[in-house]
Parts: C-alpha cells; structure tokens; sequence
C-alpha cells in the first residue's frame, strides 16, 4: 500500500522511484516465499514483476531523475548567467498562480504551446477544490499571465480570472476566451 501511494501521488521522479523500491522488495519477498514453499504461481508471478518493478527503478531513478536533475541545472545556471533566466515547460504544471494583487488563485495544470513557433497560447488554471476534487479550470491567455520561476502571476484580479469559463473535462478549447 506505501509503494501504490508513492508511485500514485504523482510527487516527482524520487518519490515514485523509491515507491518501485518498495514495490521491487516486496515481490522478491513474495518470489522468496513461492520458492520455499514450492507455489510455481506465486513465484512467476512476482518473478515477473520483480522485472517490471526494476524497470520502474531504472525509468524513475535513472532516466526521468537526470532529465529532471539536467532541467534544474540549467534553470539554476540561467539565474546566475547574463542570459534570460530559464524554466522547464515540464515544471509550468503545479506552480502557483496569483492574482495581480498576490492572492493565490491555485494552480497551473497544463500550457498550450503553438507549433508554428513554440510559444505558449494558453495556461490551463486550476482553482478552488482540494486534490482536483471540485477544482474548475480556467484557460488564461498568454497575454494576461506574467511568467517567474517559481510561479505565475495574472495580470488581472481574482473577479476577472472567475469571469473566464470554466473549461469541460477533456474538451479544451483551440484558442482562450477573450474577456475585456
């Protein structure tokens, strides 16, 4: 149960990673326990996903971990360089978005990029609920959201951001609402 709530919290690469070490000890456990005691089922079955769980800890630990550790570098480094300080576009989703007054207003979830020229269109906000129960998503133009490392910030007052619709589950639109 410790592992599913680590690899299924979503709390970055480390978290999920140790959750697939949790989970890799318990099936060799289990492996352990099939062999002694001769059930060929349970020992395939936790051989098998002893396998499974080794890949997990080579995809979460080895090379999701140095992606994330090659993009916190390289924002870490932008900030003491003359170039313009960086982000990862990974990292948009979850930062805190604020009004223009600084009243947290929740949270980005997603950003829509165009392809003709990579840049952001549209930043999905997610706001009100708790753990994405009762939350309502907002798509906020580009033009309205001051971008920092460490959050977003609206352009705009909490009244203007609830005036926008709330988007439908799975239905985004191509392009944001435009409200004066």
């Amino acid at each position: 149960m410790i592992a599913a709530m680590m690899t299924g919290a979503n709390l970055g690469t480390r978290v999920t990673g140790w959750g697939f070490v949790v989970f890799a000890i318990g099936s060799i456990a289990w492996s352990v326990v099939g062999l002694t005691t001769e059930q060929t089922n349970l020992l395939a079955t936790n051989g098998f996903l002893t396998l499974v769980n080794l890949i997990g800890i080579w995809r979460w630990l080895g090379k999701q971990r140095a992606y994330e550790d090659g993009g916190r570098s390289a924002t870490e480094a932008s900030r003491r360089s003359a170039y313009p300080t960086l982000f990862t576009a990974t990292g948009m989703a979850g930062m805190p978005v604020t009004t223009s007054d600084g009243e947290p207003i929740g949270k980005a979830v997603e950003a829509l990029v165009t392809c003709e020229d990579g840049s952001v269109s549209y930043v999905v906000v997610a706001a009100n609920g708790v753990g994405g129960i009762g939350e309502e998503l907002r798509a906020v133009d580009r033009t309205q959201i001051d971008f920092a490392c460490d959050g977003l910030k609206l352009r705009r007052a909490r009244d203007w951001f609830e005036s926008l619709p709330p988007l439908a589950d799975g239905d985004w639109p191509a392009a944001p609402t435009e409200i004066a």
